[in-house]
């Protein structure tokens, strides 16, 4: 049986819970549960602070987890990411008063303070600057007002609450994360379980990403409109009881997909038409 760590809460946790349950997967009712096992799928869940998730699946444990990018570098545990997926967005950056510091060079001799101790020590080492850093949990842009450090490194969304504490942010980013799954450093990530968990996965980001197209279309117009919907082998094209006419079917990104019913009514399509994907391998 799989066993696979999901964080129980923050940012991380309800997408994580609405991605595996659009893979298959069978997901706790209520936010105290720790575990659950869904015997169908043969995958046991334990749901644990996302700070640990790295620390669990680099002991073997626990053959999987889902937990940040940033948190599994900050965690120095011996697990490495195997597959991005694509929530929970951030960037890591440096923030300080107006014009205090403008470039990482400018933190020489001074006090970063930051939730993530060994992102910051492991990119100023990076950069060959002799830095202090201090570990705080959380809210860390006081650390300024209260004169704990200088400077302080922290994610950064919409820069909104750096803003409210009169800081900006400097410098190029730090890191950029997002949710990622990750597996022991050496473990086989080619073991048949762990693959069909990656590509139930996988399977939930292409058809989040895709929708399905299709369309009329004259033949003399095919190769025009068979330019605009690739898919991703080749289009499914079937001859319609009307004669010169064939339909369409290709999946399409769904940010283009307007655009591309557009170009398509240009050229002479009819009866377009896009429908959501569910879930699909490849």
């Amino acid at each position: 049986m799989l066993r696979i760590a999901v964080p129980n809460k923050g940012s991380l946790s309800g997408p994580a819970a609405d991605m595996l349950h659009e893979a298959g997967y069978q997901q706790r009712r209520e936010s105290k549960e720790l575990r659950i096992v869904d015997p169908v799928n043969e995958v046991e869940f334990f749901y644990l602070r996302p700070r640990d998730i790295a620390i669990y699946v680099s002991s073997g444990r626990l053959d999987i987890g889902i937990t940040g990018r940033d948190l599994l570098i900050d965690s120095a545990a011996s697990a490495e990411e195997i597959l991005p997926l694509g929530f929970a967005r951030s960037t890591f950056r440096f923030a300080s008063k107006p014009g205090a510091a403008s470039s990482v060079a400018d933190l020489k001799g001074k006090t970063v303070a930051t939730s993530y101790e060994g992102i910051v020590a492991g990119h100023l080492a990076d950069n060959g600057i002799d830095a202090s850093v201090v570990h705080l949990d959380g809210a860390v842009e006081t650390a300024i007002e209260l004169g704990v450090a200088e400077v302080i490194a922290d994610v950064v969304e919409t820069g909104t609450s750096l803003r409210n504490a009169g800081l900006e942010v400097f410098g190029e980013p730090i890191m950029k994360s997002e949710a990622v799954v990750i597996r022991r450093k050496g473990a086989d990530v080619e073991e048949p379980k762990v693959q069909q968990f990656l590509r139930r996965l996988q399977g939930v980001l292409v058809a989040r990403t895709y929708v399905m197209m299709d369309y009329d279309c004259r033949v003399e117009q095919l190769e025009k409109a068979v330019a605009l919907t690739p898919g991703l082998e080749s289009p499914t094209v079937s001859p319609l009881h009307n004669e010169g006419w064939v339909a369409v079917r290709a999946m399409v990104p769904a940010k283009e997909a307007q655009r591309i019913m557009d170009d398509l009514y240009d050229i002479g399509a009819r009866a377009i038409l896009t429908t959501a994907i569910h879930a699909c391998r490849l």
